[in-house]
């Protein structure tokens, strides 16, 4: 909502700066404007990916577990090592599915997790639970990165590009790791930052979403613009 805040108050401002003549400074207003509507598309577009692959996740579950109740099956058949913990967190997935709400995406990882060294675990259900959870994570990660461009340092980029190329290896649960541990840095760069002082509509998170980096002496507009073409995004799908 506050970018689309902003992006109405840059509107007006370059409205009121044609009207006066002002072209340097009209640019730079509709400059401001677009790169706030891309980062308020962007998390709408998120949503809707979020929305999706949840309901992609929880259709996934049962037969998640059926498969890696059988991969457990087969190691113990095989005198393969079967992972500390593996039955317990099958156990509780399942006592979850019939217990009420829960987060299908999170019962996936942790499925996926918990059966990742065993060779049955990188193929069919398994495989493609693991493959949704990966991209879910870097997809999340992704979107809060390009909207708080303006405070994001360089270490949560670093993790999420390497998760990119992890997840294209393809080693997906490692990916999601990488993915989840971006996205704790990039939250924690966000609240290091700080909330900016301004009596400005909608500037703080212009500002946290690199729009904004500063006001010009006259008072003017933004010197910078977080469109669709700066921003760098990696693709997740």
């Amino acid at each position: 909502m506050d970018r689309l805040v902003f992006a109405t108050a840059r509107l007006n401002e370059a409205r009121r700066a044609a009207d006066s003549g002002g072209k340097g400074r009209t640019v730079r207003q509709l400059r401001a404007a677009e790169g706030s509507v891309a980062q308020a598309g962007i998390l709408v577009a998120g949503v809707d990916r979020a929305a999706r692959r949840l309901r992609e996740a929880a259709a996934l579950v049962p037969a998640a577990l059926t498969g890696a109740e059988a991969v457990l099956a087969e190691a113990r058949a095989t005198g393969t090592p079967v992972p500390s913990g593996a039955d317990d967190t099958l156990a509780a997935v399942r006592t979850e599915l019939t217990a009420g709400p829960y987060d299908p995406l999170d019962a996936l990882r942790r499925i996926t997790r918990a059966l990742v060294r065993l060779p049955g675990a990188r193929s069919g259900v398994l495989d493609t639970a693991a493959d949704l959870v990966a991209r879910a994570a870097a997809g999340e990660a992704e979107d809060f990165v390009a909207v708080h461009r303006g405070a994001v340092g360089a270490d949560p980029r670093s993790l999420l590009a390497a998760a990119v190329r992890t997840l294209a290896a393809p080693h997906p649960v490692e990916a999601a790791v990488l993915a989840r541990r971006a996205l704790e840095l990039a939250e924690r760069d966000v609240r290091a930052h700080g909330l900016p002082e301004s009596g400005t509509r909608g500037t703080t998170g212009a500002v946290l979403g690199g729009v904004l980096l500063g006001e010009e002496p006259d008072g003017g507009p933004p010197v910078s613009f977080g469109g669709p073409e700066t921003r760098g995004r990696f693709r997740t799908g």
